[in-house]
């Protein structure tokens, strides 16, 4: 039998007003240019266009977990306190996974670069979702109902993380409590994750829990020394919402069908990361963290006797990381 679990995003839809309108008015009280217009509105559009799109995807997806579950399930897991709280971090690790290939595979991103699109950072930002990735990222979720959790579960644990993550993009919080920055994500990580300098480009890819990008290497700290600029490397300025949606895949298209290459290039541009090119012209996120390091060491080398750029930022890497890091759940 199916449960009936409520669509909690359409009822955080007031909140979502309210917050805005709080931030908003807060960063007008205070003379930050947080929010632009134009930006905003096409946030809002991408987020209503999500939402429409997702009575159909959330059809198909709910279709096949419900196959896997009914015919494929190992395991049968309980409506019970503690199925929930198994789920939290199973999907939290799912959703890490698939925000990870999201950066590093071209197929991925070219649904996930809409919510990278916005130059500016806001609680509006956090509605520029993706029209295209709900029909084909809830591969990352396959193993959930396989291994017996049930369908209307899973759907409602994904909603619940999307709601987390939404006070997540603004600028109005610093930081939070030390032993919550260790442990959860926080408006400081995720600032990191929607940086396009070099050394910010894919890190900090957690849903709601920081520890993952710990554990598997991709943990980078917000730097004082190191303001973030928020967008994409090329940005693609334009507010049409239909060109923030499909740029991508009409640029992956377009470099999979054009010009003379071997087949296999062609599939690589699908498969490899953004940036990358058959011809070795392209640079991706490690080539371009590579130069940064290279240029501020040259930078640290002309300035002589003065405080190095270099040794300054990378040894509040290092601090920031040993504060943070350690044990990813413990040391209060």
């Amino acid at each position: 039998m199916m449960p009936e679990f409520p669509n909690i995003i359409l009822y955080a839809i007031p909140f979502f007003i309210i917050s805005m309108l709080l931030e908003l008015y807060v960063s007008i009280k205070e003379n930050k240019k947080t929010y632009e217009t134009k930006d905003a509105f096409t946030s809002i559009a991408m987020g209503l266009g999500n939402v429409f799109l997702g009575f159909f995807s959330k059809a198909i997806v709910l279709l096949v977990f419900m196959v896997i579950y009914e015919n494929f399930r190992i395991f049968t897991i309980p409506f019970a306190w503690w199925s929930f709280v198994l789920l939290l971090f199973a999907d939290d690790f799912s959703y890490y996974w698939f925000h990870r290939i999201s950066h590093e595979n071209r197929l991925f991103w070219a649904s996930h670069v809409v919510h990278h699109s916005s130059e500016h950072y806001n609680l509006s930002t956090a509605l520029r979702q993706t029209w295209s990735g709900g029909f084909y990222t809830f591969i990352f979720w396959l193993w959930l109902p396989l291994i017996g959790f049930h369908p209307g579960m899973i759907l409602l644990q994904m909603s619940v993380s999307l709601l987390y993550q939404f006070w997540i993009h603004t600028e109005a919080i610093d930081k939070m409590p030390k032993w919550f920055e260790k442990v959860m994500n926080t408006p400081s990580h995720h600032r990191v994750h929607h940086g396009s300098n070099p050394l910010y480009l894919d890190r900090n890819h957690a849903g709601i829990f920081i520890i993952w990008d710990k554990l598997f290497g991709t943990f980078q700290p917000e730097l004082r020394d190191e303001k973030v600029v928020y967008g994409l490397v090329s940005n693609i300025n334009t507010y049409n919402p239909l060109k923030v949606a499909f740029h991508e895949w009409l640029a992956m298209g377009k470099d999979v069908f054009s010009g003379k290459k071997s087949v296999f290039d062609r599939v690589k541009y699908i498969v490899k990361p953004p940036g990358w090119k058959h011809d070795g012209t392209g640079k991706v996120s490690d080539d371009l963290r590579k130069e940064w390091q290279e240029s501020v060491g040259s930078r640290q080398s002309a300035v002589g006797s003065q405080q190095p750029t270099r040794t300054a930022i990378m040894n509040e890497v290092e601090e920031e990381k040993a504060l943070s890091s350690g044990s990813a759940i413990g040391n209060n």
